[in-house]
């Protein structure tokens, strides 16, 4: 007769094995922060797709000799190396020798540029922000290596979601690593003494306008111009010096320009929150004991009640869903993207599971990111 199978210590044995296993993650996460120095010393991207292949067929090769599914430890590995991959680029932004090439859309005083300041002042190392006219622009610098993180506005409380930033994810290469609130709240500016009747043009970005409609309403005999960015439009009136000309901006931005206040508040509600996302091509380890959100692109099944079935799957799992936007598809008539916010970590147990279970339902399943998420800051300016 078989002696009895002590259980307990089966399992106690395999909690030894798992602590070793762990202890060696953190010895090559340990080494591949040196990898990374090394790197940056010698120019060489992060990522290296023949090195990448030459060790997954290696753990292939080894893991036949053992024994193992070799598929199975493969998936395994691609995951331990993205965990390289983004322990090496939060480690070459901690280092205090090195600046953060930061991209951002608009000019020096923008909005959008005082939320870079207000996100990367008093980093170690500093940050090096430069100013792009378009959204796509910023995402080239990023996908291209020539910056390391972009900062592109996502949304506002007022004119709801930045329709193209949404476009720019769906095309892949850029990863959501962090977030930030901006208060924000718009004049009319122009030139000293010039009363709102004057004003035959009003410039400002497009997105301003639609959060400044019902004021607009109101000022018939004034047409309006898009600028790529609140602080050039107040730029502009400076430099054109014509008193039938105004910009939307915030004060601050004319202020240094020695523009004046024509008109106070001029949005439709009152001040308004701008979300910012930073996007990188790596991602970033997610703080442990910090509240996180999840971004995610997906693409149905077509078949009736398909969203009904994603959204409860959600439920199901106790998922808080913060966000849920639209998008059409490029080339395919009216076919949709959809993008959703989920409170919680990408790889927690209640998010994990219930992406697996909504799958089956879509034809593309995609995590944008997992990343703290930001507290409203109140005051405005940094």
């Amino acid at each position: 007769m078989a002696a009895p199978v002590d259980l307990q210590k089966l399992r106690e044995s395999i909690e030894e094995v798992d602590r070793e296993i762990l202890k060696r993650l953190k010895q090559r996460m340990e080494l591949v922060e040196g990898v990374a120095r090394a790197k940056l010393a010698a120019a060489i991207p992060f990522r290296d797709p023949l090195r990448e292949e030459q060790v997954l067929r290696r753990v292939r090769e080894i893991a036949v000799e053992l024994g193992l599914d070799a598929h199975e430890i493969e998936r395994l590995f691609r995951l331990v190396m993205e965990m390289s991959v983004s322990r090496q680029q939060s480690h070459i932004q901690s280092l205090e020798t090195v600046p953060l090439r930061v991209a951002y859309p608009g000019v020096e005083g923008s909005v959008h540029h005082r939320a870079a300041q207000r996100r990367y002042s008093g980093r170690a190392g500093g940050a090096l922000l430069s100013g792009y006219e378009t959204f796509q622009q910023v995402a080239e610098e990023v996908n291209s290596g020539r910056a390391d993180a972009g900062l592109l506005p996502i949304e506002s409380t007022q004119a709801g979601s930045v329709n193209e930033i949404y476009d720019l994810l769906a095309e892949g290469g850029l990863t959501i690593t962090a977030e930030t609130l901006t208060s924000v709240e718009y004049q009319l500016l122009g030139l000293e003494g010039v009363a709102l009747e004057d004003v035959r043009t009003i410039l400002s970005h497009p997105q301003v306008f639609k959060e400044c409609e019902q004021f607009l309403r109101n000022v018939p005999w004034a047409r309006t111009q898009t600028v790529f960015d609140t602080a050039a439009a107040a730029q502009k009136v400076k430099s054109a010096h014509d008193r039938t000309t105004a910009a939307i901006a915030e004060e601050s931005e004319g202020r240094q320009l020695g523009l004046h206040v024509i008109h106070h508040a001029v949005q439709s509600a009152g001040g308004e929150y701008l979300r910012h996302v930073e996007v990188s091509r790596e991602t970033m380890p997610c703080p442990p004991c910090v509240p996180c959100k999840t971004s995610v692109l997906f693409v149905l099944d077509h078949h009736p009640g398909a969203l009904r079935e994603v959204l409860g799957r959600l439920a199901n799992h106790q998922i808080n869903l913060t966000k849920l936007e639209s998008r059409p598809r490029r080339g395919t008539g009216l076919q949709y993207r959809f993008y959703m916010d989920l409170e919680g970590h990408s790889a927690s147990e209640e998010i994990s599971k219930a992406l697996e279970e909504i799958r089956p339902l879509t034809v593309e399943l995609r995590v944008l990111g997992t990343y703290p998420r930001a507290q409203a800051s109140f005051g405005g300016h940094p």
